[in-house]
């Protein structure tokens, strides 16, 4: 899939138009923000509000060797946004409880499902680390590019995620 990631690579980056961009990036965005969120309808928004950063910022950011991985950056920003904004929304609704509608993401399985919750269960940087690397098929290094990290802190992000997920769903070695 690191070929489907649309990680735009240094070669020609600088004179893609924002569109060729747009497209080639769009679909993974989507996946992404679906991984580190569980929400079909918050990763469409996210994703949309990634680009629409990059599209704002494009003549600056057109330039550099990886829009793409400054485009990942920004949309797990969001998202860490995002989920902060939750918190304090379930806060809120704590205090004011409303009845509400539960709309499942299609085409995910019990067992996807349960992986993902546990994935987003995780530390930020760790549920970050897995996403990037098994919805985005990034490399350690690709990672430690879009977090702003050394490969080694991705390195332990990955080994301690892996270690976590192994025991809370009960499996050998993942």
């Amino acid at each position: 899939m690191a070929s489907d990631t649309g990680m735009v690579r240094s070669a020609g980056a600088g004179t893609r138009s924002f569109e060729a961009f747009y497209r080639s990036q769009r679909k993974s965005l989507i996946a992404l923000a679906y991984a580190v969120t569980g929400s079909g309808r918050g990763a469409e928004d996210l994703a949309q509000d990634a680009l629409v950063a990059a599209f704002k910022s494009w003549d600056q950011i057109r330039v550099k060797d990886n829009p793409g991985t400054w485009v990942r950056r920004i949309l797990l920003n969001k998202a860490a946004s995002v989920h902060r904004r939750r918190l304090a929304e379930v806060r809120a609704l704590a205090r004011h409880p409303v009845e509400r509608e539960a709309i499942p993401f299609p085409d995910v399985t019990d067992e996807v499902d349960r992986i993902w919750s546990e994935v987003r269960r995780l530390s930020r940087r760790q549920m970050q680390v897995i996403a990037l690397a098994y919805v985005e098929q990034l490399t350690p290094t690709e990672i430690a590019a879009v977090l702003m990290v050394s490969k080694q802190t991705v390195d332990v992000h990955m080994r301690r995620a892996r270690a976590a997920l192994s025991r809370r769903l009960e499996l050998e070695d993942i």
